[in-house]
């Protein structure tokens, strides 16, 4: 008996294992990154998003707002 194609297992692919260490490495550089203040917020985002359906768009918000 054949199972069905989407019951096959699957090797995983070059993309999909975890680097635990390069994971780590990639949060720690984040962390650095917001405690150093260069990040832009959810705030700002959605303001700018939110005017660019508008008559006067808002130029791009810059790290820090």
């Amino acid at each position: 008996m054949t199972r069905p194609p989407h019951e096959l297992d699957e090797e995983a692919g070059v993309f999909d294992a975890e680097d635990a260490a390069a994971i780590e490495a990639s949060d720690q550089r984040a962390l650095a990154d917001f405690e150093a203040g260069r990040f832009v917020s959810h705030e700002a985002v959605m303001r700018w998003l939110l005017s660019l359906s508008t008559d006067h768009p808002l130029p791009r918000p810059k790290c820090g707002e």
